[in-house]
């Protein structure tokens, strides 16, 4: 709920303000930039999660069942060393099950190799910074129009990939 505080332009002498107090509150975000292999379309797949909830491994099996329902084929996931990632048994339970979804993480040492990082630092840095909402419902509202907003512009997704050096042509 804290605000990403900026740099901003103003007048000499006149100092924005920006307005926040402490709150309590967050909400948690899985993404993922996906490209069609047919396609070669980058796309933004995210899913907000419940108030004030951390991620589990249960959130990841749903949300891998939404990209493969929506994808469909085989699919092969690039992910960071989260633990939720590798060691859920929920994750494992599901993967054990799901054959034609293969996984590989990127390297621990590396965040910049991930496309995800460059959504979630335009989202925070050029889209929200010095954005001090009043609630998780305004919160929850604003997050979900900017991440939309991103999903349609697939010129910055790609960029996104160019950025994290991943081979692929778009």
């Amino acid at each position: 709920m804290a605000p990403v505080v900026r740099r901003t332009y103003a007048p000499r002498g006149r100092t924005p303000v920006v307005e926040a107090w402490y709150r309590k509150g967050k909400i948690s975000a899985i993404s993922a930039v996906t490209v069609s292999p047919v396609r070669r379309r980058p796309n933004l797949d995210f899913r907000l999660l419940a108030d004030d909830a951390n991620a589990h491994g249960e959130d990841t099996v749903s949300f891998l069942a939404q990209l493969r329902s929506r994808l469909g084929g085989p699919l092969t996931v690039l992910w960071d060393q989260s633990r939720i990632h590798q060691r859920s048994a929920a994750v494992k339970k599901y993967l054990a099950k799901h054959p034609e979804i293969e996984t590989a993480d990127f390297p621990g040492y590396a965040p910049d190799a991930n496309p995800d990082e460059g959504v979630w630092g335009w989202t925070k840095y050029h889209r929200l910074p010095n954005f001090a909402p009043g609630d998780l419902d305004e919160l929850r509202s604003r997050l979900g129009k900017e991440l939309s907003a991103l999903g349609r512009r697939r010129d910055l997704l790609a960029s996104c990939i160019r950025h994290a050096e991943i081979p692929l042509r778009l």
